[in-house]
């Protein structure tokens, strides 16, 4: 006799569900990764701009003025990829969670069936037991009737 969980289709969903919580998990790493890549790239296009300010010098004053609004602008582009950067750490540890529960609630439905079938193996070994007392209790009898 095999044995047939009638929950097995939970424990399917439950074991999908952790999979799509580490997929989004995923991506909201891929995400964060991606804006801290940009917010590099920004810090790299400051630092040469501030560099080529630097080696201006005496020159012309328009110049001097277009690189700093520049800076300028990059500034604002980084404290705008600081607050991006952070909104997505929030992601991601909103994820973290939501993977931890459907990792809990998998668990727990697995730990069930785990359950379910070490009570329906101790129901088999029961049954195999009884069938073999009722043997020998014929055998036994029969052997009485005999002598």
């Amino acid at each position: 006799m095999k044995f047939k969980y009638m929950y097995q289709k939970v424990v399917d969903l439950k074991s999908n569900e952790k999979t799509q919580a580490e997929w989004m998990l995923s991506a909201a790493i891929g995400e964060l990764q991606a804006e801290q890549r940009t917010l590099e790239n920004l810090i790299e296009d400051k630092a040469r701009a501030s560099e080529a300010m630097l080696s201006e010098g005496a020159s012309s004053l328009l110049r001097l003025q277009e690189l700093q609004r520049y800076v300028d602008h990059l500034d604002r582009c980084i404290k705008r990829k600081l607050s991006d950067i952070e909104s997505a750490e929030l992601n991601v540890e909103h994820k973290q969670s939501h993977l931890n529960t459907r990792m809990l609630d998998e668990k727990v439905w697995l730990k069930a069936k785990e359950k379910a079938k070490a009570g329906f193996e101790q129901q088999i070994l029961l049954r195999e037991q009884n069938e073999l007392d009722e043997m020998a209790t014929i055998r036994f009898a029969m052997r009485a009737q005999r002598a």
